[in-house]
């Protein structure tokens, strides 16, 4: 299925979606070619144009642009992060399943983990305008959606959906902030230069 297709119904009409996504045959290299790698870029290169070509504008400061070549080593390290992170997620996913009654399936686990994060990837487009940065808190709706697939794809009984959901976003959120954390090493610092005690 094409990858704007796929994106639409996994985001408007989930609930049929996950059959159809559980009944393919696919690879670890088509998921990422085909989907991951373009819809990982999204938030990326939005927030490289939106950081420093566009910039934002700060009340009593002025208009503030990262570096050019300082935002495209953040977009590019963000933009690892995410790759290697949905990797991880799906192993994850994939360890866990026999816990909650269902059946280990490294490709059908990086399938709940990549088309789940469909919404927050999608929503990685409100840094094209950093004041707008807060609206990607629509990308929270990938919680749903992950809720939807993991008893679908992971053949996990309905009635331990939700625990297999809440384990899988601790860690998922555990996995971030470590990513994050990583990644921050590498990003752009406002200089200190000539301000007293800094």
């Amino acid at each position: 299925m094409a990858l704007m297709d796929r994106a639409k119904n996994i985001v408007l009409q989930p609930k049929q979606e996950w059959p159809v996504i559980d009944a393919e045959q696919t690879s670890v290299g088509a998921l990422y070619t085909g989907y991951i790698i373009p819809l990982a870029a999204i938030g990326p290169v939005a927030s490289l144009i939106g950081w420093s070509l566009l910039g934002m504008r700060v009340p009593f400061v002025g208009s503030i642009r990262i570096p050019i070549l300082t935002g495209l080593r953040m977009a590019l390290v963000q933009y690892v992060g995410a790759l290697v992170g949905i990797f991880v997620l799906a192993l994850i996913i994939d360890a866990l399943a026999p816990t909650f009654g269902g059946t280990k399936n490294q490709i059908q686990a990086l399938k709940v983990a990549a088309y789940s994060a469909t919404a927050a990837w999608l929503a990685g487009i409100f840094g094209l305008i950093p004041a707008l940065g807060i609206l990607a808190i629509v990308g929270l709706y990938s919680l749903y959606l992950l809720y939807l697939g993991l008893p679908v794809l992971m053949k996990s009984p309905e009635d331990k959906a939700m625990g297999y959901t809440v384990v899988v976003i601790i860690i998922a959120i555990i996995l971030a902030v470590v990513i994050s954390y990583i990644t921050r090493q590498f990003y752009w610092q406002p200089s200190a230069m000539g301000m007293p005690g800094l």
